[in-house]
């Protein structure tokens, strides 16, 4: 297939729309799906051969949806349209993970902590610090985002988190907050807020039960979080 073929101009058969209702979608590599999104007319260039330029350039879906509006209106073949196009559809998938908890969850752990919040931190550039609000049996009250920071200083004041959690007429709380640069390794200035928010909390007689910061899985780092509790830091 040449670079200059459109879309139309295949043969029935290799066309990714064709292809999909012929075969299913799972059928279809990546770069046909997101051709299918993008569409014909990008400017003389097979929908398909941009797609898997951006793929090439990009490396991972991850960090192709993190890819700010104007950065994909620029790219070549793109445009406007398709680029809003694209934000639409990794919105949309951001979504319904979201759905596919059909009753509050249970934060019984790190991982399931991690599970319901992943999606929503994927495209934050800065630190954005949440706080989850639980019930007496672990389960979910509400997620609440309290404060958000520049690329690796996120501030927070006990009176915010607390709040919340009382209005809520919560039993525990968990902190969550993303590290932009994907590695959830704690600072320092994590483990102080974590330790003021403890000492608050034991006041109020709200536990709080842990604090995850989600970052992104490496071939060297099989988890994309560390839990404070697990590294030790709630213990004396």
């Amino acid at each position: 297939m040449t670079a200059n073929l459109r879309i139309k101009d295949m043969a029935s058969g290799d066309r990714p729309r064709e292809r999909l209702v012929s075969a299913g979608a799972d059928a279809l590599k990546t770069a046909e799906l997101i051709a299918i999104l993008l569409g014909t007319g990008t400017r003389g260039a097979s929908a398909v051969a941009v797609a898997e330029s951006m793929i090439d350039k990009y490396k991972s879906l991850n960090a192709l949806a993190r890819a700010p509006l104007d950065e994909l209106r620029r790219t070549k073949g793109i445009g406007h349209a398709k680029a809003v196009a694209l934000k639409s559809a990794f919105t949309l998938a951001q979504r319904m993970a979201r759905e596919l908890w059909t009753e509050p969850p249970v934060l019984d752990c790190p991982e399931r902590i991690a599970d319901l919040l992943r999606e929503d931190n994927r495209f934050f550039e800065v630190e954005h610090f949440q706080v989850l609000l639980l019930n007496t049996r672990r389960r979910l009250i509400r997620a609440e985002r309290i404060s958000q920071g520049t690329l690796d200083t996120i501030l927070v004041h006990p009176r915010e988190v607390f709040k919340l959690a009382i209005g809520a007429n919560a039993s525990a709380i968990v902190l969550v907050h993303n590290h932009p640069s994907g590695d959830p390794t704690p600072s320092e200035a994590d483990i102080k807020v974590t330790r003021d928010l403890i000492r608050a909390g034991q006041l109020l007689k709200i536990e709080v039960l842990d604090h995850i910061i989600l970052g992104r899985r490496t071939s060297d780092r099989p988890h994309d979080y560390a839990s404070l509790r697990e590294l030790g830091y709630f213990y004396a």
